[in-house]
């Protein structure tokens, strides 16, 4: 296996790990219930889906990217310009849908973490 395809999969199991001890940290440890909106109810955020979430954010990023590599002129800002709008109009999910002002910010927070290591670990430089 190449240093490569190293980097990238460090990065996409990176990334739900990082999301995974925020989760540790703010659920267990500081006692926050993490709930959102879904339809007509309410869904706990627990350790599976927020590993889960991120991993297949992760691996639709990689899938994303290997597509611009092969196609576009510039894939790697093509790809971080890409990541950075998706990122940016994912904070819309827990703005609108999270139960509290705590769940609020630790899903905002899960997704900076899940997005930054995304977009500062994939793209080669």
């Amino acid at each position: 296996m190449n240093t490569s395809v190293k980097r990238l999969l460090l990065t996409v199991i990176g990334a739900p790990a990082a999301a995974l001890a925020v989760w540790a940290l703010a659920v267990p440890v500081a006692g926050t219930t993490l709930t959102a909106r879904m339809g007509d109810g309410t869904q706990l955020v627990g350790p599976v889906l927020v590993v889960v979430t991120s991993l297949l954010a992760g691996l639709a990023g990689w899938g994303l990217l290997a597509v611009l590599e092969r196609f576009a002129s510039q894939p790697g800002r093509t790809w971080t310009i890409i990541a950075l709008i998706v990122l940016a109009l994912s904070l819309f999910g827990p703005v609108g849908n999270a139960v509290g002002i705590a769940a609020t910010l630790v899903l905002l927070l899960l997704h900076l973490v899940v997005g930054a290591a995304l977009v500062l670990g994939l793209p080669r430089r």
